[in-house]
């Protein structure tokens, strides 16, 4: 005998639908209208920071700024409670910015000045992910991760060997210049390699002798090199992951939320329940 569902339970699946889902109209819509508040939470709180529109519209502002959290409020409970294990999606990663992002203003109550930690909201924009559904930029995203995470090996010994070059040529030039061409100590040369190393170039600390302009324009040769190297790794990982992009959008997993598993999968691979 079939069950007859409450309206509860009516009012949870289509809750499910409208807040997890980007394939339904009302979904698409829920979304577009999370994102425009939250760029313009993010907004509200940087003029909170200028002074001279903070003075003049402050009392505006904080209104605003209650509205937004309300809703913010509103929307992180619904998430709870359209779910089967609520749990998953709280100590998610998205459900731990959005927690993050109603909780400033509240802490207001408390302690002065934490209402501005709310720009924490500009991490929701990655929510942006979800609406863009579409089996391209779903494939595209898959491979891209796959690509970082097989990346990471040799990204971690680049690094190290970075760091082994900078302290070795800002010892060298610290012992080449010396005090009186500002490299008063060898971190104070491994401040300048870091920087030329990075094309930032500030000017406040620059070699004056021969020997010195010369490792300064190798280090400034240098790199060029190390900043296409991190790129070429990224880029033949991806050349590996490459995949035939899915015909068909995802539909969110009832019980968590999770989205991104391949199109083959019948159990959600955040928290196992059957897709």
């Amino acid at each position: 005998m079939q069950k007859i569902k409450s309206k509860y339970d009516i009012f949870r699946q289509k809750t499910h639908i409208i807040i997890y889902g980007t394939s339904t109209r009302g979904g698409r819509l829920f979304d577009l209208i999370l994102l425009a508040l939250i760029l313009l939470s993010v907004l509200l709180v940087m003029m909170e920071t200028v002074t001279e529109f903070d003075f003049k519209y402050h009392y505006e502002l904080v209104f605003l700024e209650w509205i937004i959290t309300g809703f913010f409020t509103i929307e992180y409970f619904l998430r709870i409670i359209s779910i089967n294990r609520p749990w998953k999606y709280i100590f998610s990663f998205y459900g731990i910015i959005d927690l993050l992002a109603i909780l400033p203003m509240y802490l207001s109550f408390f302690f002065i000045g934490t209402s501005i930690l709310s720009v924490v909201r500009s991490f929701r924009l990655l929510r942006l992910f979800k609406i863009l559904n579409h089996p391209q930029f779903t494939s595209q995203s898959v491979q891209l991760k796959k690509a970082i995470n097989a990346s990471r090996g040799k990204i971690v010994v680049f690094i190290y060997f970075v760091l082994i070059i900078t302290i070795i040529i800002g010892s060298v030039m610290y012992v080449v210049e010396g005090k009186q061409s500002g490299f008063t100590s060898i971190p104070a040369g491994i401040y300048w390699t870091i920087v030329t190393l990075t094309t930032v170039g500030y000017g406040d600390i620059s070699p004056v002798t021969p020997l010195g302009q010369f490792i300064a324009s190798f280090v400034m040769i240098l790199g060029y090199g190390i900043i296409a190297v991190p790129t070429g790794i990224v880029t033949a990982e991806i050349a590996k992951t490459v995949q035939k992009p899915s015909s068909l959008p995802q539909i969110p997993c009832k019980d968590c939320g999770a989205e991104d598993y391949p199109d083959n999968a019948n159990f959600c691979h955040n928290c196992g329940s059957s897709l």
